[in-house]
């Protein structure tokens, strides 16, 4: 694997696209129904190390738009060259066959809510096409 070929500016970038987005989706659009879905009170959230718990997803979120990078990669040198559309596509595909179903998975056996499994893989599906689009159209 060739690290060169891979922009990191970009995957920064991408990553901190996802985390701004995580504070708009759990905060502003479904931060109150992801709270009741987990039967958590604003005291268990108060409790909790957020500087932790940010950094620590922060990194993770590095690690996927790493990774994204990586297996885009694969466009280097093909007839159709990789752009914002075709990570965009490559994305979502990856939130929706692997990490959605996953979470189903886990879901399933944990017996969440359905309501629940909704609001974090739609996040995790829309956030990686976001990586995507910009890995691909920062090629």
């Amino acid at each position: 694997m060739n690290f060169s070929d891979i922009n990191f500016l970009a995957v920064f970038v991408a990553a901190l696209a996802a985390f701004i987005l995580g504070a708009i989706w759990y905060t502003v659009l479904f931060g109150k129904a992801w709270q009741k879905e987990l039967g958590m009170s604003d005291e268990d959230l108060e409790g909790a190390n957020m500087a932790m718990i940010f950094g620590s997803s922060f990194l993770m979120m590095l690690i996927m738009a790493f990774g994204m990078g990586m297996l885009l990669q694969g466009h280097s040198g093909q007839e159709a060259e990789l752009t914002m559309m075709i990570g965009l596509y490559h994305g979502l595909m990856i939130g929706v066959l692997f990490v959605g179903t996953s979470q189903a998975i886990n879901y399933l056996y944990q017996r969440k809510s359905i309501k629940l499994w909704l609001i974090d893989a739609s996040y995790q599906i829309l956030f990686l096409g976001i990586m995507g689009a910009i890995l691909g159209a920062w090629n």
